[in-house]
């Protein structure tokens, strides 16, 4: 008989300081999620290309201060992978949503830790419906 293992979905930390980062995994632990963190956009991007389609929730802040901020990765991931749910953070939510996709959702920062587990349950029991 051929044992078939379940990997738990991965949440994708993506934050530049290091105690908001730290912060973001000791409340993502507690979930049914795993976690990986990055500190810029484009290692996200890198993480993504390898285990993209096991990661149900992305957390990123608005501005990461590179090239390809949280706005862009969040725009990026909402088209090459639809399923995962994005949570973007910024100082001003109303402004930034205006160029997020549809699907994702912006947390004022600092973020409040029953919202990021609203978020995280939802990537878990109710993941995003994926455009045909």
């Amino acid at each position: 008989m051929r044992t078939i293992t379940h990997t738990p979905p991965l949440a994708l930390v993506v934050e530049t300081v290091p105690a908001e980062r730290e912060r973001a995994v000791a409340l993502l632990e507690e979930t049914d999620l795993d976690v990986i963190t990055c500190a810029s956009g484009e290692a996200a991007v890198e993480v993504l290309q390898s285990c993209g389609e096991d990661v149900a929730l992305l957390l990123t802040r608005a501005s990461l201060g590179s090239e390809r901020d949280g706005l862009r990765l969040a725009a990026a991931v909402g088209k090459l992978w639809p399923g995962i749910r994005l949570v973007v953070t910024a100082l001003e939510p109303e402004a930034c949503i205006r160029d997020l996709p549809r699907s994702a959702t912006c947390l004022r920062r600092p973020w409040l830790p029953l919202d990021v587990l609203v978020e995280a349950h939802r990537a878990v029991h109710e993941p995003q419906a994926l455009v045909s």
